[in-house]
């Protein structure tokens, strides 16, 4: 499958799907016009490429400043996506990426994190 890389505008986030290595990040302030027209092709994209995987390592960054509630909803799918792969044998590795004084983000974070049954979430911190 082809790599997918979109470079961030003034609404969508930047998107760094690398396939071959199964490194994806989503970078940026979320809130598009039409979430399923943003969203839609990759999240497609990503599940069938994800459905594939058996023993695979997957690392995902997101790496967001803002979101709104229907790039929220874009994202619970995603986590319960994820989560899904990792309890089919795979290693997935979810790292939420905030500002220091962010606690808005880090928040939504660790509530996103919280349904993790199998999937491994990390928290990083960086400074503003």
């Amino acid at each position: 499958m082809d790599n997918i890389k979109i470079d961030a505008t003034e609404r969508s986030p930047e998107i760094d799907f690398d396939f071959a290595a199964n490194r994806f990040r989503v970078k940026g302030e979320s809130y598009p016009e039409d979430v399923t027209a943003f969203y839609g092709e990759l999240i497609e994209a990503l599940d069938e490429h994800l459905r594939g995987l058996k023993g695979a390592t997957v690392g995902f960054e997101f790496e967001l400043v803002y979101f709104n509630s229907s790039t929220a909803k874009v994202l619970m799918g995603l986590f319960d996506s994820l989560d899904e792969v990792a309890g089919q044998g795979n290693d997935v590795r979810i790292t939420w990426v905030v500002e220091e004084d962010d606690d808005n983000m880090e928040e939504m974070g660790e509530e996103f994190a919280e349904d993790l049954e199998n999937a491994t979430f990390e928290l990083k911190k960086i400074e503003s």
